[in-house]
């Protein structure tokens, strides 16, 4: 399996802290489960042309989170519980919620005309509520 993660060298996050949220959206959308392994940190370092160190300090940072458990020798694997966890979607959406925001201040936007913009995107209808 080929997890495809990307860094952002003009986002204003540490590369390790992109690379932890990219791993949290994986799991979220379904694409790492629960004993999916994870590259090695050489082999993550390399293709993203970033210092094993960053990788490292990422894969701590999972770990600490219990979203990821390493086995010395074996390598970085998705937790049997990272599915169940019902804070881990959260997470994800506020994330989310803070780069869409941040970008749209770098464009000059308020935050109504970034939830117009998204509520005009959304395929979903609006449910209607009854006063």
């Amino acid at each position: 399996m080929s997890l495809a993660l990307s860094v952002r060298p003009e986002d204003p996050r540490p590369i390790y802290v992109q690379i932890v949220d990219e791993v949290r959206r994986a799991v979220v959308r379904g694409t790492l489960g629960p004993g999916d392994p994870l590259p090695s940190v050489r082999e993550l370092a390399r293709r993203l042309k970033v210092n094993p160190t960053t990788i490292q300090q990422a894969y701590r940072e999972l770990d600490h989170e219990g979203l990821v458990r390493s086995e010395r020798g074996r390598g970085t694997f998705i937790s049997p519980e990272a599915g169940r966890d019902p804070e881990l979607r959260r997470r994800v959406v506020h994330e989310v919620a803070a780069i869409a925001l941040r970008e749209a201040v770098r464009a000059g936007l308020t935050t109504e005309e970034l939830v117009r913009a998204i509520r005009e995107q959304d395929p979903t209808p609006e449910k209607e509520t009854n006063p």
